[in-house]
């Protein structure tokens, strides 16, 4: 996606709808928005969600929190993740889906679903 445009200061509480404007500015700053289809979208998350899979791949598993790693691995890890959720968030926009109000839903959805154990 690019990382001329990044945030200077540390940002933690971002909202989808923040990024999804910054991405959209990002791909008509440079006439991208042509290339961005649904479908080639899609691909291009696919390959990123391949990209996030090979840092995982021959690591058996790992404890959370990766205590183990380094912290190029994890700055690693925290791009790719971005990069994924990045595609994903344009594609939603793209096809005219309110990403935060859907997962909202999808989360009301699950809890039904699935009910939490009684202890």
């Amino acid at each position: 996606m690019g990382g001329e445009d990044v945030l200077e200061e540390k940002t933690t509480d971002i909202s989808l709808k923040d990024l999804s404007v910054k991405l959209e500015e990002f791909a008509k700053a440079r006439d991208w928005e042509k290339y961005h289809s649904p479908r080639n979208l899609l691909l291009a998350m696919v390959g990123e969600v391949g990209e996030l899979s090979e840092i995982f791949q021959w690591r058996g598993e790992v404890d959370r929190g990766l205590p183990n790693w380094e912290e190029s691995d994890k700055e690693h890890l925290g791009e790719e993740l971005s990069d994924v959720l990045l595609y994903l968030i344009r594609l939603a926009d793209i096809c005219g889906i309110d990403l935060g109000d859907a997962a909202t839903k999808k989360i009301v959805k699950n809890a039904t679903k699935y009910p939490p154990k009684i202890l």
